[in-house]
């Protein structure tokens, strides 16, 4: 097994196929071991998160220290970022003190590239802005290709924010590299004008997005992102664009496949039923988050 080399992680736009599969492999090598090990002995990881999270921050910090890693978790509201401080002051500061990695969240799209230019450290995404969410996308995708093998002709359909989600991304990315048909489906005003240029199809209707559908892929709504109300309420978005069970039953494939990043807004996105059915891999998908990401840690801070 060839184990892939990053000097920074950044997104899954410029990974080729080959590197996506070999991330996988070695994710499946960690999975199957599930044991400690000491690849990053000696080895610092940052977690600088300008941005909440549970899943994302969690599940790097327990695959570095599964790695044997040591792991240190920057809290923006609690550093010199109140009083003035730039983040490149605080990224070169970090790389001072000969860090391995720093795994970046920001709300700013491309923060984490800009970054890598000066950074000596290895800069790994953890979500920027809008634009990507690669190990998301990775962990997604690698749970498709645990059940199904070969993902080549798989349906799979993304429900939701589209507009701002940066999992949408990543997922497209990586599923189209494999091989997947993607569609995405939401409200017209959370369907970005020109994605079908990522080899998408696109539809409007949740009936439609699910009748041939093997995987659904249901996205959180970004509010904290929406500067503006897309649109009239949530009420309105479950009734129109919400999973239920009865309309699974109805409109989708038996064995279908639900999948969905969290956090869940219970009974907006999904109905509870649906969530918690047989057919939901979605703690699966927090499983394999941390198998994933020790992955990209070892194949960022090893390169360097």
């Amino acid at each position: 097994m060839q184990t892939p080399n990053f000097e920074h992680f950044l997104g899954l736009e410029e990974l080729t196929k080959g590197e996506i599969l070999n991330l996988f492999s070695l994710a499946k090598k960690f999975k199957l071991s599930n044991k400690k090990h000491s690849l990053l002995n000696g080895k610092t990881v940052v977690n600088l998160f300008c941005e909440p999270s549970t899943r994302t921050r969690t599940s790097f910090e327990i695959a570095a220290k599964r790695l044997s890693a040591d792991v240190v978790n920057l809290n923006p509201d609690a550093s010199s970022f109140l009083k003035g401080e730039s983040l490149k002051d605080t990224i070169n500061n970090l790389c001072a003190m000969q860090v391995a990695a720093i795994v970046v969240r920001h709300k700013v799209s491309g923060i984490p590239y800009l970054i890598s230019r000066y950074a000596k450290a290895a800069i790994i995404n953890a979500g920027d802005g809008a634009h990507e969410h690669p190990t998301q996308g990775l962990l997604d995708t690698f749970t498709l290709y645990e059940r199904f093998g070969d993902l080549k002709s798989l349906n799979v359909t993304i429900v939701g924010d589209i507009a701002f989600s940066r999992t949408a991304r990543s997922n497209i990315w990586a599923l189209k590299k494999l091989g997947a048909n993607v569609t995405v489906c939401g409200p017209k005003t959370l369907i970005p004008s020109g994605i079908e240029k990522m080899g998408v199809k696109v539809t409007y209707n949740i009936k439609d997005a699910i009748k041939n559908a093997d995987v659904l892929n249901v996205l959180r709504i970004q509010l904290e992102r929406q500067e503006q109300k897309f649109f009239p309420s949530l009420n309105e978005y479950a009734t129109y664009f919400g999973v239920t069970q009865n309309l699974l039953d109805k409109h989708g494939k038996e064995k279908i496949l639900i999948m969905h990043p969290g956090p869940i807004n219970r009974n907006i996105e999904l109905s509870d039923e649906v969530a918690d059915s047989p057919n939901s891999v979605i703690l699966e998908q927090v499983t394999n988050g941390v198998f994933i990401r020790m992955a990209v840690l070892v194949s960022s801070v090893c390169a360097k």
